[in-house]
């Protein structure tokens, strides 16, 4: 079974198609060969008994299994798209015409109501109201025509109450199942556009967003930026292909969103190759400095030769700083979460006026690291457009921090 199931998942499929394409052409296969034993079944029944609408189900039966033949050969998801709907749609409705009528006839008509519900699940809403549309057409009068001419067979009135409760429950079951796939394939939308959305927002600024759309803005007294900078990064770029670039960089700040969504920082973009993140924002933490300092290191250890991502050769000036910013949301397309104020571009200097291999700080971070974290002086240096600011390079976490923390950890659980 399962390898029927590939194959026929795999019928019309081009080597080109995209994963939802290839889900979609693959389902209404599988729609299209489920429906086939009901209408050589529901066929013979009615033959069975004289009635001449048990050749339309077999009509159907082959126009359907034709489609899918020209389907394979021509890919033309399309065209096999409004074929099977055209046959779902009039060959049950127009068989209530022979066999007199509604009721006589099993109310065999209500199978086309299929149609609508494929085109809304396969196509859209606009496409299931013109279906829709049709199939009330070809119900209607197929219906209305059997009951006025009497048709041109009687079936037993036992026949005519079982096939209505068989049509009911088994057309319902099948287009519970088209409903079932429709409200999935919305789901799956709804998980991706999730998904998308919290790669560029966080999470409490998307969830204010999709309750109502609004500027945000928001000014915090206190957090901290980090600015990640790849050095010399220019002349390294001129003699590596533009393909080997784009992975190495992907490499390298895939490494850095891991370790941020690890000490649950924000990243809060690249530029070039530069990577910056902060703490505190869009939720305030005390420990906003400390686990930007955490961050830092890992980031360090991560390039060297023996890191996680030491074979691509990199090595970065990181920059840190604490203080007041602002944070917003600007622009209407391609809308961007960033921070503004003083305290983000003095981060900035940090690192374009650092060191390769170090991490340099601000006394306002170093005031709220030095307890916990080793921090060398660098002294006095003239910052561009700040002038001369007091500096440290963060080094390391202190043995004493470390050890009280691993004993935490070993510690049971009150």
């Amino acid at each position: 079974m399962t390898k029927v199931l590939a194959w026929l998942g795999g019928v019309g499929a081009d080597p080109d198609d995209d994963l939802e394409t290839r889900k979609r052409k693959a389902l209404l296969v599988y729609l299209a060969v489920l429906i086939w034993p009901i209408s050589l079944l529901w066929g013979a029944l009615y033959l069975a008994l004289g009635a001449p609408s048990g050749v339309v189900a077999f009509g159907y039966f082959v126009v359907s299994v034709a489609s899918i033949g020209l389907f394979a050969r021509t890919r033309n998801f399309e065209l096999l798209l409004g074929i099977q709907l055209l046959d779902i749609t009039l060959a049950p409705t127009l068989s209530m015409w022979p066999t007199a009528g509604f009721l006589s006839s099993g109310a065999v008509g209500l199978w086309g109501i299929l149609g609508p519900m494929g085109a809304l699940v396969f196509g859209s809403v606009r496409s299931g109201i013109r279906w829709f549309a049709l199939f009330a057409l070809a119900f209607l009068g197929a219906g209305l025509a059997g009951e006025l001419t009497g048709g041109l067979a009687q079936l037993p009135r036992w026949f005519s109450t079982t096939m209505v409760a068989l049509n009911v429950i088994v057309g319902g079951a099948v287009v519970i199942t088209l409903l079932a796939v429709f409200a999935q394939q919305r789901q799956d939308a709804q998980d991706r556009a999730e998904t998308l959305l919290l790669n560029i927002l966080p999470r409490s600024i998307a969830d204010t967003l999709k309750a109502k759309p609004q500027t945000i803005a928001d000014s915090f007294t206190s957090a901290s930026i980090l600015f990640a900078d790849v050095a010399d990064f220019t002349p390294m770029a001129e003699h590596v292909s533009p393909v080997r670039l784009v992975q190495m960089l992907d490499q390298l700040f895939g490494h850095f969103d891991a370790l941020a969504e690890q000490y649950a920082v924000e990243k809060i973009k690249t530029i070039g190759d530069c990577y910056m993140a902060a703490a505190g924002i869009p939720t305030p933490r005390a420990d906003h400095a400390r686990v930007l300092g955490l961050l830092a290191l890992d980031m360090l250890d991560a390039v060297r030769q023996q890191g996680a991502v030491g074979s691509l050769g990199f090595e970065l000036r990181i920059g840190i700083n604490s203080g007041p910013v602002v944070a917003g949301i600007i622009g209407r397309k391609r809308f961007l979460y960033d921070l503004w104020g003083d305290a983000v571009n003095t981060a900035g200097r940090m690192q374009t006026e650092g060191i390769p291999g170090r991490i340099q700080i601000t006394r306002a971070t170093y005031e709220l690291l030095k307890d916990e974290f080793v921090c060398e002086p660098r002294g006095r240096v003239t910052i561009k457009g700040k002038g001369e600011m007091e500096t440290w390079y963060l080094v390391a976490r202190r043995a004493s921090a470390t050890a009280a923390v691993s004993v935490a950890d070993r510690l049971p659980a009150s």
